[in-house]
């Protein structure tokens, strides 16, 4: 273990509150620190989405000692504080879990609350990034695993056998090319053999965890390269054929590089699925279609289907929102008629959730005037305070009646 008092962090970086409540936890006798992604990400420069926090304290301990804090998960307890519109996860240090345990949805591994000292709990995580620990109190940063060695060389190196690790949990290779990507790092050459030979796990994982991971990767800045090595690694053809099939196409391969980036503003809202899927599938139609506006034919098509459902996990209310805006998008190509058909008509179009998605779309891709997107913009101004109106006087949705189950011998004798 290496301590280092001159960690390249400072004080004044922290969080208030993630600091209150590590210094809450000591004052009362409890081994403390923040660990994984926010040290990682201090350390490196960024600037951390959420702080973690890791103690000796056990689950019910730190409930009673941290306020407005409260115990979730079953088999994995853990306590989440929340301070302002922030929440804190808190976590209880613990062992490596047992490679033969996997969870009742799928393929992680579980751990069933077995608590550990923490060396154990840094051993146990997946890259030596994630594993650093750090004592805002003392400002000390703790080393269990020669992080700061990585840290210092932008290296994503796996703590243990990446073997092992990457069979143990086939999510791990599309963690590991996130983390490369997201924080400019490079492979370490054994973990980067090891996800080309262990590639064909990835399809073992659940579709959720999937689904999960492809959307953090459409998040990352430049989503087309990690998709582009996961190829090179042997790892797209298992996660995902169809986006496979159009790497091995060049015209393709470049077309859908073009079109990921020409139509990245569509995304609005990053935190939204729906709009992070719709770009993705709406760029391979454009790749596929040689940049002629997708038919419904070839939405419709198998491998497509296949795609939206099956690879990447769209729900239905997802789906529904990518058909309305390839619907649409093929009517506001009819904007002059539009205009004549009166403020209703125009209102039905605007109150679409599709909408807004549905002009950026038609913009970036020049496939309307700009007079008509000026047309829309103002329209969209000048009917905001009525679509406002009756978005809120919706009526909520009626709790469906239960069915009364019929009388039979059988009920009565059962009661």
């Amino acid at each position: 273990m290496e301590v280092s008092h001159k960690p390249h962090l400072h004080q004044d970086w922290i969080d208030p509150h993630a600091f209150g409540i590590v210094k809450a936890l000591q004052r009362a006798g409890f081994e403390s620190y923040l660990v994984g992604g926010c040290v990682r990400d201090l350390l490196l420069g960024l600037h951390p989405k959420d702080y973690d926090i890791a103690t000796i304290a056990q689950p019910k301990q730190i409930k009673n000692l941290i306020y407005n804090s409260y115990i979730i998960g079953r088999r994995f307890l853990l306590v989440l504080a929340k301070r302002d519109a922030q929440q804190y996860e808190i976590a209880t240090f613990r062992q490596e879990t047992k490679v033969e345990e996997s969870s009742p949805e799928g393929d992680a591994p579980l751990g069933d609350n077995t608590f550990g000292t923490p060396e154990e709990d840094a051993r146990r995580r997946d890259f030596t990034i994630n594993a650093l620990f750090y004592d805002p109190v003392k400002n000390d940063l703790i080393d269990f695993v020669e992080a700061m060695k990585d840290i210092e060389t932008r290296t994503l190196r796996m703590i243990g056998d990446p073997d092992v690790r990457l069979v143990e949990d086939p999510i791990r290779l599309l963690r590991a090319l996130r983390f490369a990507h997201k924080l400019e790092l490079v492979l370490d050459e054994d973990l980067r053999t090891s996800m080309q030979r262990n590639s064909a796990s990835i399809a073992q994982s659940v579709l959720p965890r999937k689904r999960e991971e492809i959307l953090k990767l459409l998040r990352l800045h430049e989503c087309f390269l990690a998709f582009a090595e996961a190829f090179d690694l042997g790892i797209l053809e298992h996660l995902s054929p169809y986006l496979h099939s159009l790497f091995l196409n060049d015209v393709h391969r470049e077309s859908l590089e073009y079109y990921l980036r020409q139509f990245k503003e569509l995304v609005i809202d990053q935190s939204e699925p729906q709009h992070l899927l719709s770009w993705l599938v709406i760029s391979c139609a454009y790749a596929t279609c040689e940049g002629e506006w997708p038919t419904s034919s070839q939405m419709r098509a198998e491998n497509m289907q296949n795609f939206i459902r099956n690879e990447l996990g769209m729900f239905k209310t997802e789906q529904s929102f990518l058909g309305h805006t390839l619907q649409l998008s093929g009517m506001l190509q009819k904007t002059g008629l539009l205009k004549r058909r009166g403020p209703r008509r125009l209102l039905s179009l605007l109150k679409n959730e599709s909408f807004e998605f549905c002009l950026k779309l038609v913009e970036v891709n020049f496939e309307i005037s700009a007079q008509d997107i000026a047309f829309w913009r103002a329209a969209l101004r000048e009917m905001a305070p009525e679509l406002k109106s009756r978005e809120s006087t919706k009526r909520p949705a009626r709790p469906r009646r239960r069915r009364k189950k019929p009388v039979t011998a059988e009920t009565v004798k059962a009661e």
